[in-house]
């Protein structure tokens, strides 16, 4: 069964939990009887046998047992003495042992879901990697990376039947499922019901282009010119891909004194390797700078805004169909950037 986006919570509160897996590390990993726990649930024993079954069959997944295993080590963890008796000792646990805060599973959760809905993404999974990462198949065999998840989101988004892998091998593939879909669309609806209440201002993303199934910039990857040839390099489509995986991640942080616009006329900050937000946000402000006003403005509102053409002519002042053309010159430029200082544009996975 799905879960709804909002039934998240920390690592100390099970809410968000499934009620099959609650069951399950209840008798698995607290050791409770099987006729106890129907008991309580008021129903019959074969029902929480069926549920603890089930749990114990996923565990082929990987992304499953990881899961499972985190979430046992949470269940197993001291509990504190004195006032706050009962509630679990968090510093006797491990950084490896947490999941996210409900806020910061519900944005990394919003953010993978829309680039699950890609045409030909994926999230790719390597044994031993602390991060996994959202490729997408690109036209000659290439698989390009759009973003990175951390594994504890990708392992609550699986225990809640969000993604699915249905191969094997060293690094495993997992889509978006039916449940994913219909969580997706639920937090488009309390996007779409909270900007209804508040009046959005420059920085905050059109909602009809951010919650479409593909970006603008995807949409014109696969347009050609008039001699048949792809409008856009793949080289420039790595770019603007780098470019909105670096700013959804800066925009974690929040938005930029004098919004995202400032970077265009402001010089470039902060440590381009670092790790995080801040980095992130260094490598926005370091490619946006380069590029400058006119042209870092159009690559700002498609790629990472995920504006459509129509709109950003609209905005800027131009000719119809005149935005296409700005908006392949900045990626070119943009691509260049990357080359100069030592930074590929979008990773490719083999």
């Amino acid at each position: 069964m799905g879960v709804h986006p909002k039934q998240t919570a920390n690592a100390c509160h099970d809410a968000w939990i499934p009620g099959h897996v609650r069951t399950y590390l209840a008798h698995v990993v607290e050791g409770r009887s099987i006729r106890s726990l129907a008991r309580k649930a008021g129903c019959h024993p074969s029902t929480v046998l069926r549920q603890v079954r089930r749990c114990e069959a996923r565990r082929d997944d990987p992304l499953i047992d990881r899961a499972l295993t985190r979430l046992g080590r949470i269940r197993t963890a001291p509990r504190v003495a004195g006032p706050l008796e009962g509630k679990r000792d968090m510093n006797a646990m491990t950084h490896a042992d947490a999941f996210p805060s409900s806020e910061e599973f519900d944005r990394e959760a919003e953010r993978v879901l829309r680039r699950l809905t890609e045409q030909g993404a994926c999230l790719a999974v390597a044994e031993g990697m602390e991060m996994a990462v959202i490729v997408r198949e690109v036209p000659g065999g290439e698989t390009l990376r759009t973003g990175t998840v951390a594994s504890a989101i990708a392992e609550a988004m699986a225990l809640r039947e969000w993604i699915a892998s249905g191969g094997s091998g060293r690094v495993l593939r997992y889509r978006i499922t039916g449940n994913g879909r219909t969580a997706l669309k639920a937090y488009v609806a309390q996007a779409e019901n909270a900007s209804a209440r508040a009046v959005q201002d420059d920085d905050t993303p059109d909602r009809r282009t951010r919650y479409a199934a593909e970006s603008p910039l995807v949409m014109l990857a696969r347009r050609k010119d008039k001699s048949g040839e792809k409008f856009l390099g793949d080289g420039e489509v790595r770019a603007g891909e780098r470019l909105r995986e670096d700013f959804e991640i800066a925009a974690m942080a929040g938005i930029p004194d004098g919004g995202w616009e400032s970077l265009l006329t402001g010089s470039a900050q902060g440590n381009v390797n670092a790790r995080g937000s801040e980095g992130a946000l260094a490598r926005v402000s370091a490619a946006l700078a380069d590029l400058g006003p006119g042209l870092g403005d159009v690559v700002l509102r498609v790629c990472c805004k995920l504006e459509g053409l129509e709109t950003v002519e609209q905005r800027m002042g131009w000719a119809a169909r005149s935005g296409k053309i700005v908006l392949r010159i900045g990626l070119q430029r943009l691509e260049r950037h990357y080359a100069e200082h030592g930074v590929k544009g979008g990773g490719l996975i083999g």
